[in-house]
């Protein structure tokens, strides 16, 4: 047993531990994704007990508008905001996915500004991007207004969660910038929300539709189209599906994998411009009417109007022929009601339409597969609902159904929570690889250095390489390597390659140039290791991370040094070995390492996700050599070297086998010649030991020349970290004052929110008692327990409050109104008070006669029980109850008649508390004796001995038995245990029997002699004992288990 506690200790540990984590770290796992579209916006939640649930916000919907509205100083979102876009369209802002990041002079800017006139847009003069003015003059940028929606978002999912929330994935479109990109990280930074990915919301979807058909993917890649129409764009992708072996930790495992092998996009072309045209129709079918002299179109609230009934009808119009538009009270009172086809509908949008087919077009152009190798084509988004567009579609694509498999909602949302459940720290998912592709190629563009440059006016030579091609996967890193660079110098990354673009869509991208990095301490590492080494270049490593963003990790400049290394001094190696035991050893190993030669110039390696790498190298011309040169010579060297010592050992062997049979030839000949001297065979002996000293001086100097010249071969790279410095030509981040500045603003709104729904609280919670104790002041029940002076007291007091409540001020503090409600909660206290005992007494009085009854059939069964041999109570536990029963009567006959002598109006005499007190006692007394009678064991009976001398007397009365022929006496198998102990406390000799000596036998044993081991066995088995220990037990129980709820 004692073996087992540290097991025991050791599990009940690590429940107490697993316990521990679940109520503490556990309790913040949940991780969510928010799909940020630009009309509306969805959540998506994963929590311990909750896999990939949709978010519910305020009104029970699984989608939000993307919409932020300010009025009167107070901030709303979803349908509130947009009833308040309708009324005050100016105050409302939307569709801010399509100008985040971009400058204010970007035609998509224009085009936004085209499209809703009414709101004031102005320039940032730090920034060069776009600033919403309100009519107070305060402004808020595009990143402000989408971080006030990421921030009702997280509220949304951390009330549905239950639990505080920071970890989420969010996605964007495909064709965001990086600019773009960076603007929406910097909008979630300011509502401290911890962004894991930004997931291009294609990418999404086609994750979403692959986890759940994992078993259909296999070696070969599958190709897929998903063709997106959304509210602002059109979006078509190619989609390969294929198993590959990805690093799991330390294993190796076969998943799924999804590569983006081709997009195709039209950014204007979305369910917005059909909207934005079939209000205009509608105003111009208005202007017809000539029921006013006022221009529709100049009407912001009219135009608002117009837009909500134009989104209405589009929809209605999918699913039907025509559809009569009614909007009251459009303009000057004047109501507006016309019929619409939907023949008229797409006779708007004729032009529109041709364009649907376009982005497939140029989806398959890049990825360079055929429609004959889609396996399906999946639609998803609102406008392809449009029975137009899948005519168009069906049509093109020369198939009879399209994929309507997904959830056109809510399809990226869960595909990006899935993302985030893999990257967050509390889940363990099935890994689903995601290779997305580059949308914009990024090059490097550097000058070109020469040794005469200095010397000559002569412009030195730009040279341009490409660093991320068109559709190149990423996550991935770069290396590309600088060869003729020996000084400080400085490139620029570019966008590169922009022709597959339209000239409005390049002005979109950001300038040609991203950032120009500075490198220095070129010329420093030249002048300090350029002597005894070979320079392999100036190394810039390149990243291009899950989000999509570029960033440059470091610089260095890389030598080689062929032959032995640099000894080092006796100190010097104390002090690696010191400095090793303390991990301080690492700097050096970081920057010399062992390595063979690579080959000349200019050179960009890349890493994929998974490890792979890949390589390819430029010389100063640009043209690309391959590695494999490289690996072959590095392959080389080793086995030459190997292929010399095997000929070498081969020659050895050969030579002893020879020495070896010249010996045994010589010993046959001495053994046939027995005239031969001994001084000849001494001789051949010394001879024979010359030979093989030799041949070991001869394989100790090949050893000892082998290893030098492997050691004069040997390469040793050393690696010199660089400074750079960068400038960045894209659009300005917020610096850190005005990403301070950004907080503070949205704190303050948010502290503001937060006051003002407590105010509303607060009002409401007064007027509603103010009104509900006003109706029940005449309700009978009321009426009976108050006199006619209090109820007119009450009424005068309520309606006093009800007027001073909206004399108060909009601005006033809540205080006051939480103050005004628990003077009037005081005031009502002592009426209240009468009415619920009044109401709830009868039920109470009802449930103490039941207990009551209960109880004195209870005890009857117990004096019955009292009566018997061996008594389960005690005389003292039955007069105790009887006594509670007793005075439990005549408590409640006593205060029943003071009750009924007191008028209803004043304060009772019988309360329900304590009627619940009586009733708890007595269940409590009635139960301890029930539990005492279960738990209830009697004492087992002793059982008598046999008598030996009279068994022996009954089997041979004649028979005379001498002392060497004495017999013992032998226990039965049951009894064995106890005959021995009881043997030993009568006579410590064995008992034996004779004829004629019964008088000398002990007498049998009764009842009340008990031996030493019975009063072990049967300790506390008496009366008193038992009555001790139980009563201690179960008065313990009856304590615990008991208590006020058993009412």
């Amino acid at each position: 047993m004692m073996e087992s506690r540290p097991g025991l200790m050791l599990a009940v540990t690590a429940v107490i531990m697993c316990f521990y984590i679940s109520s503490t770290a556990g309790f913040n796992l949940a991780v969510i994704s928010i799909d940020l579209g630009s009309e509306y916006t969805k959540i998506a939640l994963v929590k311990p007990g909750v896999p990939m649930e949709i978010v519910l916000n305020e009104e029970s919907s699984r989608k939000t508008a993307s919409i932020v509205a300010m009025r009167d100083g107070e901030r709303h979102y979803g349908q509130a905001a947009v009833n308040t876009g309708v009324r005050f369209p100016k105050k409302a802002f939307w569709y801010l996915m399509h100008i985040v990041g971009l400058k204010y002079e970007d035609p998509q800017v224009e085009l936004y500004r085209k499209r809703f006139p009414y709101y004031t847009l102005i320039k940032d003069e730090n920034r060069g991007t776009v600033l919403f003015q309100l009519e107070d003059e305060s402004v808020f940028s595009p990143e402000e207004l989408i971080a006030m929606q990421l921030e009702k978002a997280k509220s949304y999912a951390e009330t549905f969660a239950d639990q505080p929330i920071k970890d989420c994935v969010i996605t964007v479109p495909v064709y965001f910038s990086q600019s773009q990109r960076k603007a929406i990280l910097q909008a979630a930074d300011m509502v401290d929300l911890n962004i894991l990915q930004l997931l291009s919301d294609n990418a999404a979807v086609a994750l979403n539709y692959g986890v759940f058909r994992r078993k259909n993917f296999n070696s070969t890649m599958q190709y897929y189209m998903f063709y997106d129409m959304g509210a602002t764009s059109t979006t078509a992708t190619v989609v390969g599906y294929q198993m590959v072996k990805m690093k799991e930790g330390t294993r190796v495992e076969t998943n799924p994998q999804l590569v983006i092998k081709g997009v195709g996009y039209d950014r204007n072309l979305g369910g917005l411009e059909v909207t934005l045209r079939l209000r205009d129709h509608l105003a111009k079918a208005f202007t017809k009417t000539k029921k006013t002299k006022l221009n529709v179109y100049e009407n912001p609230r009219a135009m608002g109007k117009l837009f909500k009934e134009a989104e209405r009808l589009k929809k209605v119009l999918s699913a039907n022929n025509d559809h009569m538009a009614q909007v009251e009270g459009l303009l000057d009172n004047e109501d507006f009601r016309v019929k619409v086809t939907r023949a008229e509908l797409e006779g708007l949008t004729e032009d529109l339409m041709e364009r649907v087919t376009k982005p497939i077009e140029e989806a398959l152009k890049t990825s360079q597969v055929t429609l004959p190798e889609i396996t399906e084509i999946i639609l998803f988004g609102g406008g392809t609902r449009t029975p137009k567009v899948q005519t168009i579609l069906t049509k093109f694509l020369g198939r009879q159904e399209l994929g309507k498999s997904i959830n056109s909602d809510e399809a990226a949302a869960l595909g990006a929570v899935y993302q985030a459940a893999h990257l967050g720290k509390g889940f363990k998912v099935k890994m689903f690889g995601i290779k997305e592709g580059t949308i914009f190629p990024i090059s490097v563009e550097f000058a070109k250095q020469t040794a005469t440059q200095e010397d000559s006016d002569v412009k030195p030579k730009t040279v341009k390489r490409t660093l991320f091609a068109r559709m190149n996967p990423f996550p991935q890193k770069k290396v590309m390597t600088f060869n003729k660079h020996t000084k400080d110098f400085s490139f620029n990354v570019t966008y590169t390659d922009l022709s597959f673009l339209s000239e409005e869509e390049t002005k979109s991208i950001a300038g040609p140039v991203l950032t120009t990095y500075t490198v220095s301490g070129v010329d420093t590492a030249y002048d300090k290791h350029a002597k005894d080494t070979e320079s392999k270049g100036v190394k810039a490593h390149f990243r291009l991370d899950e989000s999509g963003i570029l960033h440059m990790d470091k610089a260095e400049v890389v030598f080689e040094r062929q032959g032995p290394a640099e000894e080092e001094s006796t100190w010097s190696k104390i002090g690696s070995t010191l400095g090793g035991l303390f991990g301080s050893s690492s700097d050096k190993e970081a920057k010399i390492e062992e390595s063979d030669p690579g080959a000349e110039g200019d050179k960009s390696e890349s890493m994929d996700s998974t490890g792979n790498k890949e390589s390819t190298k430029t010389d100063e011309s640009g043209t690309e050599k391959s590695d494999t040169d490289k690996e072959e010579k590095k392959e080389k060297v080793p086995a030459e070297e190997e292929e010399d010592s095997k000929k070498e050992k081969a020659e050895e062997n050969e030579e002893e086998k020879k020495e070896a049979e010249k010996e045994e030839g010589k010993e046959e000949e001495k053994t046939k010649s027995t005239d031969k001297s001994e001084e000849k065979k001494e001789e051949k002996k010394s001879t024979g030991d010359d030979k093989t000293a030799k041949l070991n001086e001869t394989e100790n100097a090949n050893a000892t020349k082998a290893e030098e010249d492997k050691k004069a071969n040997k390469t040793t790279i050393i690696k010199v970290d660089l400074t750079s410095d960068f400038s960045s030509y894209e659009i300005p981040q917020l610096s850190k004052d005005q990403l301070k500045d950004s907080r503070k603003k949205l704190a303050d709104l948010t502290a503001k929110d937060k006051e003002k729904k407590l105010l509303e609280k607060a009002k409401n919670d007064l007027e509603a008692f103010i009104f509900d104790m006003g109706d029940r002041l005449s309700q009978p029940l009321y009426e009976k327990c108050s006199t006619e002076t209090e109820r007119e007291e009450y009424s005068k007091t309520l309606s006093e409050s009800s007027d001073w409540m909206y004399e108060q001020d909009d601005d006033a503090k809540k205080e006051i109104y939480t103050d005004k409600l628990r003077e009037l909660k005081k005031m009502t206290r002592d009426l209240e008070m009468r009415v619920t005992e009044m109401k709830e007494r009868p039920e109470a009085l009802n449930a103490l006669e039941a207990m009551l009854n209960h109880s004195i059939y209870f005890l009857k069964t117990v004096q019955n029980l009292s009566q018997i041999e061996e008594p389960i109570f005690t005389e003292v536990e039955v007069t105790t109850l009887g006594k509670l029963i007793n005075d439990t009567i005549d408590w409640k006959n006593d205060t029943v008649k003071e009750q009924k002598k007191m008028l209803d109006t004043e304060k009772p005499k019988l309360l329900v508390q304590d009627i619940g007190m009586k009733i708890q006692a007595l269940d409590r007394e009635v139960k301890y004796l029930i539990n005492k009678a279960k738990n209830f064991r009697p004492k087992p009976k002793s059982k008598p001995k046999k008598n030996a001398t009279s068994s022996a007397n009954d089997t041979d009365t004649n028979e005379t038995v001498s002392d060497d022929q004495t017999t013992s006496e032998k226990p039965s198998d049951t009894d064995s245990d106890s005959k021995e102990s009881e043997t030993q406390d009568d006579d410590d000799t064995t008992t034996t029997t004779t004829p004629g000596t019964e008088d000398e036998l002990p007498p049998p044993p009764t009842e009340d002699t008990k031996t030493e081991e019975e009063d072990i066995l049967q300790l506390g088995d008496g009366d008193d004992t038992t009555t001790t220990t139980e009563k201690t037990t179960d008065s313990t129980t009856r304590d615990n288990k008991h208590d006020a709820g058993d009412l």
